[in-house]
């Protein structure tokens, strides 16, 4: 029905997709790619009388085959500026369930300039947070509190400081823990709050606390709006449950309440895992850039997520490259992540980026404090080339990490 077309050249205002296409049994590659391009764009299983003086102007085009790679193109008036979910209901929706796929993976999308500048963008990014902190130059350090549930308010807040004064920058709640019985959202952020202040007292340094404020949309903003009255800079939200409109919400109501917004990606290797269907994370990055958060998860490929350097590094392009004038997010890399990691993780990540540890942090022998201080005497002789093995020699905390994670 002419939804290929391999001499067509993308249009300025295209939307281009680079999918890996796995054609069920019996099927062509051919005849899979025009049906996906047909069903992401105005195309219906039956031919009827409207669609032909409508297929040229509004058809998707697949205008190159190589392989089991498609690129196919959308013109622009097929989707509504500022609508995400609207977006990838139709480049992201029913495709993925027809007979005549057995595999799609959506490795790409190029949006195009007049589709990003619809959405808001981040409103910090990399340039903005490091000016929240004034750290200008090294990474920025984090963790999580663990257990990620079980503690109480005031045990969640004493853990936080303790790891603030022992050198950690940043602390934020783990992706499940919101307001539990035995942890109330309101009462652990006034807590924790007040042991930053604390904590930024007695270091000189600025510390950032970051509540999972994931619910219900209007539960979440007025989460948020009570980070900001309670005098919080940051909130996280968990992207892929939490959901693109609720986002979008978030991020336009944050045009008042000036947080930075930080994105776990838990459940996203429901999406992204097979590396034969379903949705790259890379995609999902420039979703979440687009739309307009700060920081994102992006794996670590030392630690126990499953990506590798060339998946997690394309997570980051995606995050940094130039994209019509958008902020770069900061990429956090967080899971199985100890001490003795961080001169790997330089090499991979460079200065920009949080350095994210949970158990690598609480689970040092000599405690939380002990932990944050490992941390940082590695990056601090990382950051000036020295070996973390010479290193530990005169730092104590680091000494005991090699013990403990360096077999």
């Amino acid at each position: 029905m002419g939804y290929i077309d391999l001499k067509y050249k993308p249009e300025k205002n295209d939307l281009i997709c680079f999918f890996r296409v796995e054609p069920e049994k019996g099927v062509s590659l051919k005849k899979a790619a025009e049906a996906i391009a047909s069903e992401s764009s105005i195309g219906t299983w039956l031919e009827v009388k409207t669609m032909k003086q409508r297929i040229k102007k509004l058809g998707a085009k697949v205008f190159e085959i190589n392989g089991n790679y498609v690129k196919i193109a959308y013109p622009i008036e097929l989707f509504e500026p500022g609508n995400m979910p609207q977006i990838l209901s139709s480049i992201a929706g029913n495709i993925f369930g027809m007979k005549q796929i057995k595999n799609l993976r959506l490795e790409d999308v190029f949006f195009p300039e007049k589709l990003i500048k619809s959405f808001k963008g981040p409103k910090f990014g990399i340039e903005g947070i490091r000016k929240l902190l004034k750290i200008y130059k090294r990474p920025l350090t984090g963790t999580i509190i663990k257990p990620k549930v079980g503690l109480n308010e005031k045990e969640h807040a004493k853990v936080a400081y303790q790891a603030w004064v022992g050198g950690i920058d940043i602390v934020k709640d783990d992706e499940n823990l919101s307001s539990l019985s035995f942890n109330n959202f309101s009462k652990r952020v006034l807590e924790t709050l007040k042991m930053r202040d604390k904590a930024e007292n007695e270091t000189g340094e600025r510390k950032i606390y970051m509540p999972n404020i994931t619910a219900e949309i209007d539960s979440m903003l007025q989460r948020a709006n009570f980070v900001r009255a309670a005098g919080g800079e940051y909130v996280m939200v968990d992207i892929i449950t939490t959901g693109w409109s609720a986002l979008q919400t978030l991020r336009n109501a944050n045009e008042g309440l000036n947080l930075v917004l930080h994105a776990h990606r838990a459940g996203h290797a429901a999406i992204t895992k097979n590396a034969k269907h379903g949705i790259a994370m890379k995609v999902i990055a420039k979703i979440v850039r687009i739309i307009g958060l700060d920081q994102l998860h992006v794996g670590t490929i030392v630690g126990k997520m499953f990506e590798g350097k060339k998946e997690v590094i394309e997570n980051c392009k995606a995050l940094k490259e130039e994209m019509f004038g958008l902020r770069k997010v900061m990429p956090v890399a967080s899971g199985g992540l100890h001490p003795l990691h961080i001169p790997e993780l330089l090499k991979n990540f460079g200065s920009d980026v949080v350095l994210q540890f949970g158990g690598g942090c609480h689970g040092h022998p000599l405690g939380t404090t002990a932990g944050a201080k490992a941390i940082r005497q590695a990056l601090e002789a990382s950051m000036q080339g020295i070996d973390l093995k010479d290193y530990s020699k005169t730092h104590k905390e680091l000494k005991v990490a090699f013990k403990m994670w360096g077999k």
